[in-house]
């Protein structure tokens, strides 16, 4: 059997970690059932992490990572309003077929939050970062000019909503979320249509969600939520 190299197995307990988290939680998840988890002797757990908030600690970096990377991934390369869209379908998206990890994600927040705060905030703010950087370079690159602050403010919808999104799809775990998905850039489109100059005009389907006249009655707290952010 070919030897397992340090950095592999401790890529595998990580990805363990994440599972288990999900599972039970961050006081739920020791380092027994994590090496169980991982296939790996719990001497090896200990070898390759010093202790459960090391190991802790590289599951949050190796998480928050991932994250980056799935919202560079999802540069669509458009103007500010496609490319606004094109990250949240992305992270959306993610959240839907990784449901281990978003779970994972929101327990280790709480857990930094209540060892480091700072830690907890750094991971908003590089991925408020991340998606202005993308905001600003592709309005550059589509002669689009719009002021930073509202390409800020815009990059906080996008990932505010994103979360948002995610924690009523752990809750509710709804198959086929595409729908709830279109309705969810929808939201983003009615903010687009009030804020960038010239009003980026709302796609027909997320228009006549807005229009109907019986979404602020509906009993669909989704339908009502929609009739609520209407800024049109």
């Amino acid at each position: 059997m070919a030897r397992i190299s340090a950095v592999e197995r401790r890529q595998e307990l990580i990805d363990a970690a994440v599972l288990v988290i999900a599972e039970n939680g961050v006081d739920g998840a020791t380092t027994r059932r994590i090496a169980d988890r991982a296939g790996a002797p719990l001497a090896t757990l200990h070898y390759c992490f010093a202790s459960k908030e090391l190991l802790f600690g590289a599951v949050y970096e190796h998480i928050a990572g991932r994250y980056r990377e799935v919202i560079t991934e999802s540069d669509v390369h458009g103007d500010v309003a496609t490319t606004a869209r094109g990250l949240m379908r992305g992270l959306l998206t993610w959240y839907v077929e990784n449901p281990e990890t978003a779970s994972a994600i929101f327990e280790l927040i709480s857990w930094a939050q209540r060892q480091d705060g700072a830690k907890a905030t750094g991971v908003y703010d590089e991925a408020i970062s991340t998606v202005r950087s993308i905001l600003i370079a592709d309005a550059a690159a589509a002669g689009q000019s719009i002021d930073e602050a509202t390409l800020d403010r815009l990059a906080y919808v996008v990932t505010v909503i994103s979360d948002g999104f995610a924690i009523n799809w752990m809750v509710y775990r709804t198959a086929g979320m595409e729908p709830e998905i279109e309705l969810t850039i929808g939201l983003l489109d009615s903010w687009l249509a009030a804020n960038l100059p010239g009003g980026e005009p709302v796609p027909p389907a997320a228009a006549e969600l807005r229009s109907r006249p019986e979404a602020a009655a509906s009993s669909d707290p989704i339908a009502g939520l929609v009739s609520w952010v209407d800024v049109s």
